[in-house]
């Protein structure tokens, strides 16, 4: 969440960095709130000053069985039963405060372009070209033995649409990737963890998934957990509430996990196939930076998933995205596409972020300065390294062979055990 001293001491900067991004937030509802919940508190907290004053006074008085001393004890529980009043009066105008106080997206950075939506992104790199795909490529559910190695039918049976089965050598494959992806994480000082797929609306609060993306994830409401829709969100939390010495930072973590998401609504050739899954498997890189290097933190972690492409030789852009088109608790976000040459067309595999102090101020998560002082906020990126479906069906079409059969890249021979995927 953003700097409460920021909401109050400069609105106007405020209302011009919040106006440049999709959100709309209700200023008007929030100020006034804010106004009724200090003057609530205010309230509450003089009572209760003012009661404990007369519950001294009663209690140093002598005679406790003068008419005084019962008449004065009689006000004494008037008066508690008021102070319970404001205080119950004071924390619901709190919670409705807070309520749309975590509405307010983060602000973008200043080097963040002006833009409305992904036609506004920025080209800010480029690797390979389109034409260095095979002449062979096709969509991949247009290869004839897709669907015995992706079985969607059967998932469909079993889930629901957007589950499939990966099958044998597909399976393993898969795995592949998922090794390969984590091997390249902790070559570049990423420390592994395996985290809960599940996490309480604690978690999911302190990342920005609540309130912004409730309906976009699977519910346990018995127990009150999400389906986790990236690694992101519980390792962020690794820390939550916690504190680091300055000098412990950076700190580094990655974690494969399958994310679950809901993606309501979504339909056409574009979510085809392997383009968009409701249970997909991802590696994800947390970073928790100082604030003075966040920014430069950023152009690493970007590189670090950028370098794992090319050692894939998958033919990708880098967009910069502009200020209508990051995300809620973004301040600062690049997108990695590859180029599918069967669907001809460009695919998300990671997304690579800045959210600075945004989540780490949800979840109370701070550094003690070297040189003393009080504890300060650090700042939280995190990038995909890589997602598997998208990069999986760059693969089997730039790669297709005329005899039916995939290349596989160099890199992955060494787990995979061999220079070819299918025919199945």
């Amino acid at each position: 969440m953003i700097d409460l001293k920021l909401l109050r001491d400069n609105p106007a900067a405020l209302r011009e960095a919040i106006a440049r991004k999709k959100f709309t937030v209700d200023w008007d509802a929030i100020y006034a709130l804010d106004d009724q919940r200090r003057a609530a508190i205010a309230t509450a907290e003089s009572r209760r000053a003012e009661q404990r004053a007369a519950s001294k006074e009663v209690g140093q008085m002598k005679d406790k069985k003068s008419a005084e001393f019962q008449e004065r004890v009689k006000a004494m529980k008037a008066m508690s039963d008021e102070v319970k009043t404001l205080e119950e009066a004071a924390a619901a105008v709190e919670a409705e405060w807070k309520a749309l106080f975590l509405q307010i997206p983060n602000m973008p950075h200043e080097s963040v372009p002006e833009g409305g939506n992904e036609e506004d992104n920025i080209v800010a790199a480029e690797f390979g070209s389109p034409s260095d795909v095979s002449s062979e490529a096709v969509a991949h559910w247009d290869i004839p033995w897709f669907s015995s190695a992706i079985d969607f039918e059967r998932g469909v049976k079993a889930t629901g649409a957007g589950f499939p089965f990966y099958v044998g050598d597909m399976a393993r494959f898969v795995r592949t990737l998922i090794t390969f992806f984590l091997d390249e994480a902790r070559d570049n000082g990423y420390t592994e963890v395996l985290p809960p797929l599940m996490v309480n609306s604690a978690s999911a609060t302190a990342t920005g998934q609540l309130p912004d993306k409730e309906g976009q994830m699977y519910h346990a409401t018995k127990d009150d957990l999400y389906l986790i829709p990236t690694a992101e969100v519980p390792v962020t939390n690794f820390f939550r509430d916690e504190t680091f010495d300055e000098k412990d930072l950076p700190v580094y973590r990655c974690g494969y996990t399958p994310c679950f998401r809901r993606e309501a609504g979504s339909w056409g050739a574009h979510v085809r196939g392997l383009n968009r899954l409701h249970q997909f498997d991802k590696v994800e890189m947390v970073k928790w930076v100082h604030p003075d290097t966040s920014f430069i933190e950023l152009e690493k972690l970007r590189e670090d998933a950028e370098r794992i492409l090319q050692k894939l030789g998958l033919p990708y852009r880098v967009l910069l995205m502009c200020a209508g088109d990051i995300g809620f608790p973004h301040a600062k976000q690049y997108d990695l596409e590859v180029w599918a040459g069967g669907q001809k067309r460009w695919l998300e595999v990671s997304s690579c972020s800045n959210f600075t102090d945004f989540q780490a101020r949800r979840a109370g998560i701070r550094y003690r300065p070297a040189v003393g002082g009080k504890a300060e906020i650090v700042h939280t990126l995190n990038g995909s390294g890589l997602a598997v479906p998208r990069v999986l069906a760059a693969l089997l079409e730039n790669n297709l062979q005329a005899d039916g059969s995939v290349l596989v890249p160099e890199c992955l021979q060494k787990w995979f055990g061999s220079d070819r995927l299918g025919p199945f």
